[in-house]
């Protein structure tokens, strides 16, 4: 019984932590979870090149699963990844979607829309754009474009990836990773391109495929979801509900912008690598509680940027958004 899985990174538009709104958009960054499930009834994990990391969250996410599909089983998960660890990057959220969608291959259970990919067949990455736009021009509040679904409507639905993300985002909860639950990162990971979420319902209030370049930077310094100052976020509630609205409207660079700069000081982060960004991105902001900060652009504008932030200890790496989302790989 084994499954295999990836799930994307992503970057922040809206930090969810002042409102219980958060908006966040897939990247080229993968997480893969390879899980292998036995009559053991106990679950153990390991995250590779990090021997003492905590591996709550992706044992829970195989517990949940097994929970409502399987027969008690247990096994071993493992997780590698291209998302830094504690960055900001939702890496987190692209664990429990790999996990999540592994232990459903394992036990053979299909997920709508995750199905494996031929080689060559997932959908194009996009490469350029001046300004963030979604593809084609069109957005899509659900698929078919009905009415965002709640979590009990789809209790009774055929296993889709956003019923699968809910699984992730549960045994997140249940590991006292995250303190808002962390939809809005689980969604865009799970199903690729922009996400804006009401986390408090887990409701998915919009989703659009995008065509961004985008530049991280990444300090050395590592910043873990659950010890944010929520006391603090909530003072920029004003903010936040601000980019609410210029999200949900489209103008996802301005939003990104403004919930840079209010979360940047509510987290005690520095401001400077923004402004140095704003002449030549689209957007710019602290992804999740830091300390990584995100652009999106045209990419010989986030070239220059580059340059400025290449200055600055830590990494710092040019890549593009995803719309084709997490996918089963075995």
């Amino acid at each position: 019984m084994y499954g295999e899985a990836a799930a994307l990174g992503a970057g922040t538009i809206l930090n969810a932590l002042s409102t219980g709104m958060g908006s966040a958009f897939a990247i080229d960054a993968e997480t893969t979870a390879r899980v292998e499930l036995d009559d053991s009834g106990t679950v153990d994990g390991e995250i590779a090149g990090v021997p003492d990391a905590d591996t709550r969250l992706i044992r829970r996410a195989v517990e949940r699963v097994v929970e409502r599909f399987g027969d008690g089983e247990g096994g071993h998960v493992r997780t590698e990844s291209e998302v830094p660890m504690a960055a900001g990057l939702k890496s987190s959220s692209a664990a429990a979607n790999a996990t999540v969608l592994a232990t459903l291959s394992a036990l053979d259970v299909p997920v709508e829309g995750a199905e494996p990919r031929s080689a060559g067949g997932a959908e194009p990455r996009s490469a350029g754009g001046a300004e963030p736009r979604s593809a084609g021009g069109a957005e899509s509040r659900s698929a078919g474009g009905a009415e965002p679904r709640s979590a009990a409507d789809a209790t009774d639905a055929p296993l889709d990836r956003e019923a699968a993300c809910r699984i992730g985002v549960e045994a997140a909860r249940d590991a006292g990773v995250t303190v808002t639950g962390a939809f809005d990162d689980a969604s865009a990971s799970m199903l690729g391109g922009v996400t804006v979420t009401d986390n408090d319902a887990d409701d998915l209030l919009a989703r659009e495929a995008v065509e961004w370049d985008v530049l991280v930077w990444t300090p050395a310094a590592r910043a873990f979801s659950a010890d944010a100052d929520v006391e603090r976020c909530a003072r920029v509630a004003p903010m936040a509900r601000l980019v609410a609205d210029l999200a949900l409207d489209g103008r996802y660079g301005a939003a990104m912008t403004v919930n840079g700069l209010a979360f940047s000081a509510a987290l005690e982060f520095p401001t400077e690598p923004a402004v140095e960004a704003m002449p030549h991105a689209a957007g710019v902001s602290l992804s999740g509680t830091g300390p990584s900060v995100v652009a999106v652009g045209d990419r010989e504008e986030l070239e220059q940027v580059c340059e400025r932030w290449n200055q600055r200890t830590g990494d710092t790496w040019m890549t593009t958004t995803r719309t084709d989302g997490a996918r089963v790989i075995e």
